[in-house]
């Protein structure tokens, strides 16, 4: 079937996240991608230059996508502590729907390319913003907010990669209103 060109580019990106979370950047190819989504290979590069073009925008989606999720559930919060339960909400959330994403996102196929890895930071810092944001403590510096922000986005961050690569049985909110009551019991000794 013929589809527009932009929800064509969406297809494509959605099976994408499948085929490299199973298979890596490194060992994917191309026509395994376009295979997947039932294209051929030329219409796959219609949308994308590269199979790296394609891999930086995947990162660059799913990153856009975490935030977008974590913002949006916390602009509405009534004070502090709903703010650190609907942020952690949002991203365990996000991950239980998300599992490829994350491995994409977070895997070792990115962390081992230096241009791949530095667009996983650019999304671990845009998330860590946002959280230093949130962090409303009288007196304390936008540096020292941004460096508890980095702090929190590696609490879940790293509680996720253990949970996704262990398969621990507990579910997303269990997980999230666990992390979140560390890190409220943590933030409110900060002064």
């Amino acid at each position: 079937m013929r589809l527009p060109a932009a929800e064509r580019r969406e297809q494509l990106l959605t099976v994408a996240v499948d085929v490299f979370a199973s298979n890596g950047f490194h060992k994917t190819s191309m026509n395994e991608v376009a295979e997947a989504a039932g294209v051929t290979k030329p219409v796959l590069y219609q949308h994308f230059a590269s199979k790296r073009a394609l891999y930086l925008e995947l990162l660059a989606e799913i990153g856009a996508e975490l935030r977008d999720t974590i913002a949006k559930a916390t602009a509405d919060a009534s004070g502090p502590r709903q703010q650190i339960d609907l942020g952690f909400t949002a991203y365990f959330g996000f991950i239980a729907d998300n599992v490829n994403a994350f491995r994409v996102l977070f895997g070792d196929s990115t962390r081992r390319d230096e241009e791949f890895a530095d667009e996983a930071r650019r999304v671990e810092a845009s998330i860590a913003e946002l959280a230093a944001e949130l962090i409303n403590v009288e007196g304390l510096s936008w540096e020292r907010r941004l460096l508890l922000g980095n702090g929190i986005v590696g609490l879940a961050e790293g509680a996720c990669r253990y949970w996704v690569t262990n398969d621990v049985e507990v579910d997303a909110a269990t997980l999230a209103a666990q992390v979140s009551q560390l890190a409220w019991a943590g933030l409110r000794g900060v002064g």
